[in-house]
């Protein structure tokens, strides 16, 4: 698994065998995360890094997010590795303001 990582980082691009990794390590989870990836639904805030859910927006921060799959299950949901593919290979749209500033809005 560290391998796939890795080789993420070192291409920053997902290619047609990255992407079997991702699926076959995560399954349906990780088929989700890389709908959220080509769908450019990944931010990267000056505080946070957000993904865009099909019922929201969910925020990720150091390995937590805040959706109700991760909160039952505490293991690495779609949002969470969505958010660590984007970091991996750069994937990301990134927005130059605070999250919580424009939450309050």
């Amino acid at each position: 698994m560290n391998d796939l990582w890795e080789q993420m980082r070192e291409k920053k691009a997902l290619d047609d065998t990255l992407r079997a990794g991702i699926v076959a390590e995560f399954g349906t989870r990780g088929t989700k995360a890389l709908d959220a990836i080509d769908g450019q639904r990944v931010k990267k805030y000056l505080d946070f890094f957000v993904v865009s859910g099909s019922t929201g927006e969910y925020v990720v921060s150091e390995n937590v997010c805040t959706c109700r799959d991760f909160a039952f299950r505490q293991k690495p949901c779609w949002h969470l590795i969505a958010v660590r593919i984007a970091e991996a290979t750069g994937l990301f749209e990134t927005i130059d303001s605070w999250y919580q500033e424009n939450w309050k809005k």
